[in-house]
């Protein structure tokens, strides 16, 4: 299926992660704002993969962990706690806008891996959409529409180290998970990462007591936007690869950005902008889009 054209189902799994995953950076925020962000990953993680075993459960759909837990543990220290920690931390720091912006390095790391690992065919055009890439962090990083500060480059450095882990845990499901179902690959995943990021409620308690509202926002953010678009997301890996699958973000970033700035009043500043375009461009070249032809 990798390289084959989109199917109808295919494309609206995608257009749903899109919608869903660029609206969860408002929502994380709220999140991390009301449990703090070791406790905003680590429940996300469990709560999501409670949510869907029972959902399992109620359909009577059987779970079979075919590959056993040792490659399900990897992804979900990569894919689960690696992404997730290091969002929950940087978004607080440079904003919705700036974090979704540094996520769209996603498929820059992700056909780097991918290359490494042989699932990927090195191009002329992929190294040229990774200089592309490099150029457009540097950009992003080097020209902010605030001052340049320790807490800044910290924010950057997390969400950057957040893309790396998330384009690794997509490699390697696509090479050693694809006999295991994507609901399985998804529970287990959020168990490991949720139970490898529990420890972490020891050094970073919860500010306050949650109100309802807090805990309604926790279960959206779990329930639906991790959960049931990850296993939307680890269903598209096998079905058209990781790299195509994780361009998604293009899309995430552009929907993040107009909600930062539209609804948090966030600023970029104009070579950000140019920036964001630059790794977007570059994106499109390690996908092998050419001009006037969509990236899809």
């Amino acid at each position: 299926m990798t390289g084959a054209a989109m199917k109808p189902r295919d494309l609206a799994a995608y257009l749903f992660l899109a919608l869903a995953w660029g609206l969860s950076f408002l929502v994380l925020l709220r999140v991390v704002q009301a449990f703090g962000w070791a406790a905003a990953v680590s429940l996300r993680a469990l709560v999501a993969a409670g949510v869907l075993f029972l959902m399992a459960r109620l359909a009577r759909r059987r779970l079979v962990f075919s590959t056993g837990w040792k490659p399900l543990v990897m992804v979900g220290a990569t894919t689960v706690a690696g992404q997730l920690v290091c969002l929950s931390v940087a978004t607080p720091m440079i904003g919705t806008a700036m974090t979704a912006i540094c996520i769209a390095a996603i498929p820059l790391f992700s056909m780097a891996i991918g290359q490494a690992w042989g699932l990927e065919r090195v191009t002329l055009a992929g190294l040229l959409g990774l200089a592309l890439g490099l150029a457009g962090i540097v950009l992003l990083v080097g020209f902010p529409a605030e001052p340049v500060t320790p807490t800044f480059l910290l924010g950057c450095a997390a969400a950057l180290a957040g893309a790396f882990c998330s384009a690794l845990g997509s490699n390697y499901t696509s090479r050693f998970l694809r006999g295991m179902g994507a609901l399985e690959v998804t529970i287990g995943a959020f168990l490991a990462g949720g139970l490898i990021t529990l420890p972490l409620l020891l050094f970073v308690p919860l500010p306050a007591v949650p109100h309802a509202a807090d805990l309604g926002l926790l279960l959206v953010l779990s329930g639906v936007m991790s959960g049931i678009c990850y296993t939307l997301y680890f269903w598209l890996v096998t079905r058209i690869g990781a790299t195509r699958t994780v361009s998604v973000e293009f899309a995430v970033t552009l929907i993040a950005a107009v909600i930062g700035a539209v609804f948090l009043g966030e600023a970029l500043a104009p070579l950000q902008l140019v920036g964001g375009g630059v790794i977007l461009c570059g994106c499109a070249l390690v996908l092998g889009a050419k001009p006037g032809v969509p990236v899809l």
